[in-house]
């Protein structure tokens, strides 16, 4: 997608814009001049090779990376101007799970951004926060705390957290790893209510053939953006050897990564 495309998409009503995205970690660039459109309600699966930057680009569209160029734009108008526009799950390996709150607290956490500092919870409040466990099939684990839990309930937990802010956007970090496979198929039927409420979904995944046939795009990345577009368009031999380099093979005309793999094509600008 070209500069003056994404302008043109920016303009339009409830779509996502990253233009020109770069960031750097000291003088490593992890993101470098990402451009990329999103309408609302569509769902996009974010794949890359390890350190591609899909993280970091998540990061800087809830504010926690700061741009070093480039700008990210919601309903026509910069990221912090919407407030809880955006809700975001991170990888299950950067939460300190033994932090001493109940499944309920956390989820209730997701309200604070509407509540303001000095607020306490309402009855509006509680009512989102019960309806969110209960769609995620935790409301008998509310009082529990949250480092008792299976990886795929602490999983649910947060994305309620998330669900509960009420976003325009949702950012889940590769919610798929180390969770059970009742979690996996109760998020993936999630998105399509969401879909339907008009909320943009964009999770980061290893997984090409739940790429491929669960999300209505793939963004493929490898600190730039390789390749965006329906599966079909996004997910070719040519691409996929450009965005993982040594790390695909294609076996018998079947994809195969390997996820453990650390190496990346070298940088060029």
């Amino acid at each position: 997608m070209s500069s003056s495309e994404a302008r043109t998409c920016a303009w339009a009503p409830a779509h996502l814009v990253v233009e020109g995205a770069t960031v750097s970690y000291g003088d490593k660039p992890a993101l470098k001049e990402v451009t990329f459109c999103v309408p609302v309600g569509t769902s996009v699966a974010v794949i890359g090779p390890n350190g591609a930057g899909k993280s970091t680009l998540f990061k800087a569209m809830v504010g926690l990376l700061h741009l070093q160029a480039g700008q990210i734009m919601i309903h026509g108008l910069p990221l912090g101007h919407h407030r809880d526009c955006v809700a975001y799950v991170p990888q299950r390996e950067e939460v300190d799970w033994r932090f001493p709150v109940t499944v309920a607290d956390v989820v209730m956490m997701g309200r604070y951004g509407r509540l303001g500092w000095f607020k306490r919870p309402g009855k509006h409040d509680r009512a989102v926060v019960a309806h969110w466990l209960d769609r995620m099939g935790i409301s008998d684990l509310a009082s529990k705390p949250i480092g008792a839990l299976s990886g795929g309930q602490q999983q649910r937990a947060f994305l309620a957290r998330a669900l509960v802010q009420e976003p325009h956007i949702l950012l889940m970090d590769e919610p798929f790893t180390g969770v059970d496979v009742s979690t996996q198929e109760a998020t993936l039927d999630l998105f399509e209510t969401l879909h339907d409420q008009q909320v943009t979904v964009l999770v980061s995944t290893h997984d090409l053939k739940l790429s491929a046939t669960r999300f209505d795009q793939v963004l493929l990345l490898n600190r730039r953006l390789i390749a965006f577009g329906p599966a079909r368009e996004a997910l070719t031999s040519q691409t996929l050897a450009e965005g993982f380099g040594g790390q695909v093979l294609f076996v018998n005309g079947a994809v195969v990564v390997d996820k453990a793999a650390h190496v990346r094509k070298p940088y060029t600008e």
